[in-house]
């Protein structure tokens, strides 16, 4: 008389907790992929040893104009110095001038020293690979 007996439903809940998780890092994945990267656009110059470094904690733009940019602020020198003296450590910060390829190189200079007063030492100049864009 098994057969006649009515069962209680059930719902499965663990396939729909995967099926939850799939989703759920979907779109995490998604979203970082749709944050855009802040920044001056600049014609940085090539160098025939030039290599890559480790994703620097700053990257500081400098233009033709000797304006330094870190992301969408634009900074004079002290005040550079100031932002980089409030970081937690800034003799273990790494920063990076990305100087424009018309940008002189007292102007580069100029913001090294601000950077240096500022107790920073790691400083980096980016560039492209010679023959690459």
């Amino acid at each position: 008389m098994k057969y006649f007996e009515t069962r209680k439903a059930r719902i499965e809940i663990i396939p729909m907790i995967d099926i939850m998780f799939f989703l759920l890092v979907f779109f995490i994945m998604i979203t970082l992929h749709m944050i855009p990267d802040a920044g001056i656009a600049s014609r940085l110059p090539t160098s025939s040893s030039a290599k890559a470094m480790p994703k620097p904690q700053i990257t500081l733009s400098v233009d033709s104009h000797g304006v330094i940019h870190d992301g969408s602020l634009q900074l004079t020198a002290a005040q550079l110095t100031a932002v980089l003296r409030n970081k937690p450590d800034p003799a273990t910060l790494q920063v990076v001038l990305a100087g424009d390829r018309d940008t002189s190189l007292q102007q580069l200079m100029r913001v090294m020293d601000a950077c240096r007063n500022a107790g920073v030492s790691r400083i980096g100049l980016a560039a492209h690979q010679e023959g690459g864009t």
